[in-house]
């Protein structure tokens, strides 16, 4: 009686392996991986050595909402801050006299201002907005053509001629199908097909072109001084860019010199650009580089398995905040850091000559350090 018992749980743990092994080879996932080389990573050495200038960061209250993913002072001399709700706060740059300035009904990651005081907003549920000093909410476009919608708008910046650059960090998972957007984000990323791109749109026309595509999720975007560049992070590849601001539908994969890369290589997930003051462009790192998700760079098979899992069980890095600060050359001015990670996933810096602030995907406070 025991041995027949012994037999039938050897057959049951036996077909639940095999259940288990069949799901996680065969399972339907949305990706399709591509293989990649990933670079040894270079841990924090050199300009990025360990230090804890970013710990023990002030905070502005902002109640219950969180997520203050991107951060900008207006024209008006007011501080603007894009929530995880849709809400874009507008405060005194002490925090004071809050309000809700506009609502989206999506989830704003980037904005700029035209010339005109209104805010122009990069939302990858709606697309390109434009959003009046009254706070009336209108698309400029969803559509690069008719049948090429826009999937994921991200970042922005307003050129001083006005054509508005922007990224479409993924023309594969657009976060209104795929959970949001960190949820699409890590399906793109994990996938590698590098779909991301850079759009101009043209507000006298109207039009929208591709400036540059090849890119693994581009995310943050900021203009050279003179105008004539743009500097985009690839998220994926843990990269920086410098593209011809007047190229049209480029590769960046191609080898031309309209494309170059400008910081390669980095410790972290690059996320938002931001002009700072004397020249500085600040570089938020999302989160530090993982080793196993570099093993798995040349293994797609095993990360269309891991996509099978719950996402808990990726290898996604763990917290660490960390900002520094570039010159158009690509040389490190400063780099701020807190292994601790009290304010968590820091996407970006927002330079004033009082504060600097600090970027979050998600904490429920804004980040900020006298300067």
């Amino acid at each position: 009686m025991r041995g027949s018992i012994v037999r039938r749980v050897a057959a049951i743990a036996a077909l639940v392996v095999l259940g288990v092994a069949a799901y996680l080879a065969f399972w339907p996932v949305p990706i399709e991986p591509v293989p990649w080389k990933a670079q040894t990573p270079p841990g924090f050495t050199g300009a990025y050595a360990p230090n804890a200038r970013l710990s023990g960061l002030r905070t502005i209250d902002i109640g219950n909402e969180s997520g203050p993913e991107h951060i900008a002072i207006g024209p008006d001399g007011k501080l603007y801050a894009a929530m995880l709700s849709g809400d874009l706060l507008r405060m005194d740059p002490d925090g004071g006299k809050q309000e809700i300035f506009a609502t989206t009904g999506g989830r704003v990651l980037g904005f700029d201002f035209d010339a005109a005081g209104q805010m122009i907003a990069a939302d990858p549920m709606k697309g390109l907005l434009a959003i009046t000093t009254d706070a009336r909410v209108s698309v400029l476009t969803d559509h690069v053509s008719p049948d090429d919608p826009i999937q994921y708008a991200n970042s922005i910046v307003v050129a001083p001629g006005g054509t508005i650059y922007f990224t479409d960090a993924s023309t594969r998972f657009a976060p209104r199908y795929w959970g949001g957007t960190y949820a699409a984000s890590v399906l793109d990323i994990m996938e590698q097909s590098a779909s991301g791109r850079v759009l101009a749109y043209d507000p006298a026309t109207k039009r929208c072109r591709v400036v540059a595509h090849g890119l693994s999720f581009a995310n943050g975007i900021a203009l050279s001084a003179d105008g004539l560049s743009l500097f985009v992070t690839e998220t994926g590849r843990y990269r920086i860019w410098k593209v011809d601001a007047g190229a049209s539908d480029l590769d960046v994969r191609s080898g031309s010199p309209q494309a170059q890369v400008l910081l390669d290589n980095l410790p972290g997930y690059p996320d938002n650009l931001m002009r700072g003051r004397d020249g500085r462009i600040w570089v938020g790192l999302f989160k530090p580089r993982n080793p196993a998700a570099d093993g798995l760079a040349e293994k797609p098979f095993m990360r269309k398995m891991l996509v099978r899992l719950p996402r808990f069980l990726l290898p996604l890095g763990e917290s660490y905040g960390h900002v520094f600060a570039i010159d158009e050359e690509g040389r490190v001015t400063e780099d701020l850091q807190d292994p601790a990670a009290g304010y968590p996933e820091t996407t970006g810096a927002t330079e004033t000559a009082e504060r600097l602030y600090i970027h979050s995907l998600n904490a429920r406070a804004i980040g900020w350090l006298p300067r």
